[in-house]
């Protein structure tokens, strides 16, 4: 097993400003977690309490160095070709649709792909071919 990592895969062809491209990534590398989490209960003080099952792999990235790596991809089918292989691979992804209410003309449209974190030697067979950005 190879270093645990997340790869992060933005649609070049949006040609979103850096500013843009930064707020998608911490949307996509979030919500990799925030969709694995649980409702457990909700306390005495009416706070609800969530637990978020983490693999062997997640937990490992999450002690370490928080490898991530940004790549680029040139069409949203490319997007979703890499989402349907992590899913095969079961690796954690977050595909990202912005809402469309700063850019892109309001219509709501994806835009990074997280991939893991997970093993970096399946993430690695699934977008190492991509260039980073």
């Amino acid at each position: 097993m190879k270093e645990a990592k997340q790869v992060l895969v933005v649609r070049k062809d949006l040609k979103m400003n850096k500013g843009k491209i930064a707020v998608q990534c911490a949307h996509a590398s979030s919500k990799v977690f925030f969709d694995l989490m649980k409702f457990e209960k909700t306390n005495s003080k009416g706070h609800k309490v969530y637990s978020i099952p983490l693999t062997k792999q997640m937990e490992e990235w999450k002690k370490g160095a928080y490898v991530k790596i940004v790549v680029g991809v040139d069409s949203e089918k490319e997007l979703e070709d890499l989402a349907i292989s992590a899913s095969f691979h079961g690796i954690p992804f977050a595909m990202i649709t912005d809402a469309g209410r700063t850019a892109f003309n309001g219509v709501p449209t994806k835009t990074v792909l997280a991939i893991g974190p997970d093993d970096g030697g399946i993430i690695d067979s699934i977008t190492g071919h991509l260039p980073l950005l």
